[in-house]
C-alpha cells in the first residue's frame, strides 16, 4: 500500500520546483525569432539578472547546463597550458578542475575536505609559495551542491587584495544564486558562473557567465577562442541571433521573464531572507533529530551552510533506504549523497541532501520534514524528537 497519489514535490538541489507561472509563460506556440516581443524580451533579461547578481558588469547567455557554462567561462578566461588554482570544498570544485584538465589547463587544488569551507590563510600561503603571475584565475564554489558548504567569497577578495594577487577571480554560483547573498561587485568577483534551473527556477537549459572588464580585457589577450563560447559577440550582438551563436532558447527566454519578474517583485534582499528563514528551520529539525541518533548537518558551522541545499549524514546505508521510501510510498524526492562516498561507504549511501531552494515557503518545508521523520519512523531508524516544533517555533518566529 502506498500515499504517494498526488503531487509530486521535488526537494532535490536542482532542479529545483518550477512555478506555474513559469509554466504558463513557457506554454506558448514558436515565436518570431527575426523581430518583435522575443528580442525585445531577450535585452531586457541582462539587467535583471545583473540585478539579482549584485553586477554592473556584463552577462553572457548559453543554451548549455552548469557543465556547459564551466567551459564557456574557462574558454575566456585561460589558454591551453595556463595555471589556474582551484579551492575545493566538495564534487563540483573538482567537476570543474576536470573540464579544465580535458581543456589541457595546469591545475593546482587546495583541498579543504567535504564539511568545512576554505580557509583564507591557507590560500594565501599557497598563493605566496608560487610565482605572483602563476595562475591566470581562482576558481572556487560558492556553494558546493554535494556538500552544501558554503564560502566567503568576500574574505577571499579582501586576502587576495591584501597580497596583490593578479589572478582573476571565478565563482560557480550555480547553486546559490538568488538563495545566498552574494555580490558581485561589492565582493571583487571577476567571472561568476549560473544556470537557470535552481534558484531562478526556470527548467535546466541556460547558464550564464557574468564578467567584469578586468575578465574582458583578459579575454583579448586570448589567441583562440572558440566560437560557439566566445563572450564577446553574445554581450556585445550586432545581431540578434549572435546572442545565442544561433537558434535562441525561445521559451526558456520567456520561462525566464517571468521568473526574474517574480524575483524582483519579491526584492533580492528578502528573497535571500526566506532562504535563510527556511534553512534555519531545517538546521533545527535536524539538531531535534540528531539527539540520541547517528543523523546530522553534513556541515557543522552554520556560518558555512548553504542556504539553498542542505546535506545530511544517517550512516550505513540509511540515506538510500530513506529516499527510496520517500520516492515510493509518500510521493517525495530527495537528494542523492553525491560525492560522499567514503572508506565504508563508497556510493554514498549514508548521506541525503535536501533542496530547499527556488520556489519554497514555509508550508513546503514543514511537509518536507514531516514526510522525513514519517520515512525514518517507517525504517525504525533512531531519532530525537521535537524536530517539527522547533522547525516551527523557528517560522513562526519570524
Amino acid at each position: 500500500m502506498t500515499t504517494s497519489s498526488g503531487q509530486n514535490y521535488l526537494a532535490i538541489p536542482g532542479p529545483s520546483v518550477v512555478p506555474d507561472e513559469v509554466l504558463r509563460s513557457m506554454h506558448r506556440p514558436a515565436p518570431n525569432i527575426y523581430e518583435g516581443e522575443l528580442i525585445e524580451i531577450t535585452e531586457s533579461l541582462i539587467q535583471d539578472l545583473n540585478y539579482v547578481a549584485r553586477s554592473s558588469g556584463k552577462v553572457a547567455m548559453y543554451i548549455a547546463n552548469g557543465h556547459g557554462i564551466w567551459e564557456a567561462a574557462l574558454s575566456n578566461m585561460v589558454s591551453k597550458g595556463d595555471y589556474i588554482l582551484v579551492i575545493a570544498t566538495g564534487r563540483f570544485a573538482y567537476g570543474w578542475a576536470e573540464m579544465a584538465k580535458r581543456m589541457e589547463i595546469k591545475i593546482d587544488i587546495v583541498d579543504f575536505g567535504k564539511d568545512k569551507a576554505l580557509d583564507v590563510e591557507t590560500v594565501s600561503k599557497k598563493l605566496l609559495s608560487q610565482p605572483k603571475n602563476k595562475y591566470k584565475a581562482i576558481l572556487l564554489t560558492q556553494v558546493d551542491t554535494s556538500t552544501s558548504v558554503k564560502n566567503d567569497i568576500k574574505s577571499l577578495r579582501k586576502k587576495l587584495t591584501e597580497i596583490e594577487c593578479p589572478s582573476l577571480l571565478a565563482v560557480d554560483c550555480i547553486a546559490s544564486l538568488a538563495c545566498d547573498r552574494f555580490e558581485m561587485d561589492a565582493w571583487g568577483v571577476d567571472v561568476m558562473v549560473a544556470a537557470c534551473q535552481k534558484g531562478l527556477m526556470v527548467p535546466p537549459g541556460m547558464g550564464f557567465v557574468f564578467f567584469n572588464h578586468r575578465a574582458e580585457e583578459r579575454q583579448k589577450e586570448l589567441k583562440n577562442v572558440s566560437l560557439y563560447w566566445d563572450w564577446e559577440p553574445r554581450v556585445n550582438p550586432s545581431r540578434y541571433y549572435e546572442y545565442f551563436c544561433g537558434t535562441a532558447p525561445t521559451h526558456h527566454i520567456y520561462g525566464l521573464r517571468t521568473a526574474l519578474d517574480m524575483i524582483k517583485n519579491e526584492e533580492i534582499e528578502k528573497t535571500w531572507k526566506r532562504h535563510e528563514i527556511l534553512s534555519q528551520a531545517i538546521w533545527a529539525a535536524v539538531d531535534r533529530w540528531s539527539l540520541g541518533s547517528d543523523i546530522s548537518l553534513n556541515v557543522k558551522d552554520p556560518f558555512e551552510r548553504s542556504h539553498a541545499v542542505s546535506c545530511l549524514r544517517l550512516g550505513g546505508n540509511h540515506g538510500t533506504r530513506l529516499r527510496q521510501w520517500l520516492q515510493t510510498k509518500s510521493g517525495l524526492t530527495i537528494g542523492i549523497g553525491l560525492g560522499m562516498s567514503e572508506a565504508d561507504d563508497p556510493y554514498g549511501d549514508g548521506f541525503v541532501r535536501f533542496g530547499h531552494m527556488g520556489h519554497i515557503n514555509t508550508q513546503m518545508i514543514m511537509a518536507l520534514l514531516g514526510t522525513v521523520e514519517t520515512g525514518l519512523r517507517a525504517l525504525d531508524y533512531k531519532f530525537g524528537e521535537g524536530a517539527l516544533d522547533a522547525a516551527s517555533e523557528v517560522l513562526s518566529s519570524i
